[in-house]
């Protein structure tokens, strides 16, 4: 039996070559320091917890879920944006569940591609932007986030002829895996570029709590016409340690949600009632386990930059998300760079090219093992590669 023609055309597994090493340096005994996944390793905050194991006891949440998602748990997420963006949305026609945002963000392009339409992806960036357009018989046109621009798409390079064939405009900020973010004057020019060209922007804004020193990374929809244009992808996973919980939303333009809502009736049937009203308990209940969650990522943070650092990396604090995106020394590609530094060091990093051609001078770390891990790792990648040259 064949595959579809769409699968394909996905790119292959990068990562497992790795893996593959990882597994067998284990089986050795070897004890490798992963600082590879995105995934919180401190557990779900008690009362959001509690909240879940109260609900699994009720009988009426043991049925279907609505598809969209319960009135209660939209409401919940419609106050948030008020109170954390001054953004102003309808439950009923604003907002919609998502099976974690990951899920929504790869069907959106199932709701507005036709075979060959383009969509617009952030190189490097989260593989699923790509993937979704593939699997939806579109084709994916490069946007290259580039240093020198502060990891920003550069709008006004891309053609007209491609602009006017792209149906959608994939955008992140906090951006995984550079740790950008965006300013205003950004997303007032993707409102207008995004107008110009009748594109909707698909903005995911899944770090948007994980920021340090102060900052608070804004929203895309506290831009002024954003909800004309787009729709913004959120979740509880990084902010409340829920990665495995798998609830979501999208937000924003309501004709773009009720298309979205419409193909979900389709496809699935929504989230487990439990886990919403425990989504509803993290979106209304006490913040100081956000707080907390941003002081210890701001302590790992300063502990790998600082001992990068004095190997001869020349790296800013990045102000928001888990990751911190590197300079691969000079004479490596990322993938050999990242197999170096886990047979010399053990420790295991992202290599760059994982998230597009334009990563691959770039390795990522995740800030997602405890701070006296990370000083090891450095510790072990000192001592076994020494002093390095960019």
């Amino acid at each position: 039996m064949r595959e579809a023609v769409q699968l394909q055309k996905l790119p292959p597994y990068l990562f497992a070559r790795i893996e593959q090493k990882v597994a067998e340096a284990r089986e050795k005994g070897i004890d490798v320091i992963n600082l590879g996944i995105g995934d919180p390793d401190r557990p779900t905050p008690a009362h959001i917890v509690a909240k879940a194991m109260e609900q699994v006891q009720n009988p009426p949440n043991h049925r279907y879920p609505t598809s969209v998602g319960l009135l209660e748990y939209r409401q919940a997420v419609a106050d948030w944006y008020r109170r954390r963006f001054g953004v102003e949305l309808n439950p009923r026609s604003e907002v919609v569940s998502l099976i974690g945002s990951k899920e929504g963000i790869a069907h959106i392009a199932f709701c507005y591609l036709n075979p060959g339409d383009l969509t617009l992806v952030p190189d490097p960036g989260y593989p699923v932007y790509g993937i979704g357009t593939l699997l939806a018989n579109g084709e994916p046109y490069i946007m290259p986030l580039r240093a020198e621009n502060g990891f920003l798409p550069e709008l006004d390079a891309i053609p007209a002829e491609v602009a006017r064939k792209a149906k959608i405009m994939y955008l992140n900020y906090p951006n995984n895996p550079t740790g950008a973010l965006a300013d205003a004057e950004f997303f007032e020019r993707v409102v207008a570029f995004a107008r110009k060209y009748d594109i909707l922007v698909c903005h995911d804004a899944a770090y948007s709590e994980i920021a340090f020193d102060g900052v608070k990374p804004l929203s895309f929809l506290q831009i002024p016409g954003a909800k004309e244009v787009g729709i913004e992808f959120h979740s509880v996973s990084k902010t409340y340690n829920m990665t495995g919980w798998r609830i979501g939303w999208a937000v924003g333009n309501p004709q773009a949600i009720e298309v979205l809502s419409r193909f979900k009736s389709n496809v699935d049937s929504g989230v487990f009632q439990a886990v919403q009203y425990a989504a509803v308990a993290a979106l209304n209940g006490p913040q100081d386990c956000v707080d907390e969650m941003r002081r210890v990522y701001q302590e790992r943070r300063d502990v790998l930059i600082d001992g990068l650092n004095a190997m001869g990396w020349q790296l800013e604090k990045p102000k928001a998300t888990i990751y911190v995106w590197i300079p691969v020394p000079k004479g490596y590609n990322s993938t050999e760079f990242a197999e170096l530094v886990l047979e010399k060091a053990a420790v295991v990093i992202t290599p760059g090219i994982g998230y597009g051609a334009f990563g691959d001078r770039y390795f990522r770390v995740a800030l997602t093992v405890e701070k006296e891990r990370i000083q090891e790792a450095v510790e072990r990648m000192k001592a076994t590669l020494g002093q390095i040259e960019l």
